[in-house]
């Protein structure tokens, strides 16, 4: 008799209890952006890779919307900064100030002090301005007056831009960019969903509105434990080389200017182990690296001319993957 059976090993409750959250967060992303599945799951797989998104799109479209139910969705702090050419990098990191009373200096924490930064029109502030995020997105800190300052673990950058009007804009250099895991556009809704974004604007306005915003599923500490998991999604080696052949293939690329970068291959791969994660396995397949591979290539790959998605395709198509099972 086999007195074991029935009985779930820790290791298993907490497999289920990982796959409960990440269902309830993607559910609750899903009623607050609606009609956008594929853009949402990939939102998630950057935050559980501890990334930072891009948003390249319209106007209207649900950035902002987005980064408030992410920031709900965790039980987080949001942080707004709308990026203009007058912004000072201060602004958004912070700055000393004497206090005549003490006769000492004291910090006055900037928007970077939060879970969730939304950069609004990032591209519309000075390359100066911009570089202050540089040392906040890549070590989550920032340093003020000589002095090393943490942000929070689970800080997590949503920046914007606008691809249409690029008048008095300042387009991100490419250290700003490969600061990011992925860039989205989140596009416009299709017809079912603009007609339920509707009867919700209605709800609101007559004050019944029961929508899922009242039900923050995650805490952040139940979001470190997700990320914590996601590191730890097995990647074979020929996974390993597989990317590292895509990787390599793009800096080889004649239509390519700059191609992956180390961190962009590390990125890659992690962002890899969150979308595995999402697929609910505790390992990498090459179709987890080619799925994520367009988002996570358009944010960093500068070609010459040629289409970044073009580019895309033929190096993913000129790199067979193994076999893997």
């Amino acid at each position: 008799m086999n007195l074991t059976a029935g009985i779930i090993s820790p290791e298993e409750s907490a497999d289920s209890n990982s796959l409960s959250d990440l269902r309830s967060l993607r559910d609750y992303l899903r009623g607050v952006l609606l009609g956008k599945t594929e853009q949402i799951d990939l939102v998630i797989a950057c935050l559980l890779s501890r990334g930072h998104l891009l948003l390249d799109d319209l106007p209207g479209t649900g950035k902002t919307t987005l980064a408030k139910a992410i920031a709900a969705g965790i039980h987080g702090r949001l942080s707004r900064v709308q990026c203009t050419p007058d912004l000072m990098p201060a602004d958004i990191t912070g700055f000393s100030l004497f206090n005549q009373k003490t006769r000492e200096f004291e910090f006055r924490p900037g928007p970077v002090f939060a879970d969730v930064l939304l950069a609004d029109e990032l591209n519309r502030t000075t390359p100066r301005t911009q570089s202050a995020l540089l040392e906040a997105m890549a070590e989550r800190q920032v340093t003020i007056d000589g002095s090393p300052r943490s942000l929070s673990p689970t800080f997590f950058v949503i920046a914007t831009q606008n691809p249409i009007d690029s008048h008095g804009a300042y387009p991100l250099p490419e250290a700003q960019l490969d600061r990011f895991a992925i860039k989205l556009r989140i596009g416009y809704p299709d017809r079912e969903a603009q007609r339920r974004i509707l009867q919700r604007e209605v709800r609101d306005l007559t004050g019944n509105n029961n929508d899922a915003q009242l039900n923050s599923p995650l805490s952040l500490t139940d979001l470190r434990l997700l990320q914590q998991r996601a590191q730890s999604v097995s990647v074979h080696r020929r996974v390993a080389d597989y990317l590292i052949d895509l990787v390599e293939a793009s800096r080889d690329d004649e239509a390519v200017e700059l191609g992956v970068s180390p961190r962009g291959m590390v990125i890659w791969q992690a962002v890899s182990q969150s979308w595995a994660m999402l697929k609910g396995r505790d390992f990498v397949t090459p179709t987890d690296v080619a799925e994520v591979a367009h988002p996570v290539l358009s944010v960093r790959l500068l070609t010459r001319g040629e289409t970044v998605d073009n580019v895309i395709d033929r190096i993913m198509n000129s790199v067979p993957a193994p076999e893997y099972k």
